[in-house]
């Protein structure tokens, strides 16, 4: 599940959701949310998995 899939079931913007549980981290298990290297993100895209628009702009075009 995306951050974006779970933003939507609260009804927030995905940034909001990131900044809360970064801000609340200790409320949270462990595993409950990581973050794609540059290489893996690239490959989500490669492989249809994550459309390039959903990608922040510093990943785009490299």
């Amino acid at each position: 599940m995306l951050d974006r899939d779970l933003a939507e079931l609260y009804g927030v913007q995905s940034i909001r959701l990131r900044e809360q549980v970064k801000r609340n981290i200790s409320r949270f298990p462990e595993h409950f949310m990581f973050q794609l290297t540059e290489e893996e993100a690239e490959m989500m895209v490669s492989q249809n998995a994550i459309p390039s628009f959903l990608l922040p702009p510093r990943l785009i075009g490299t």
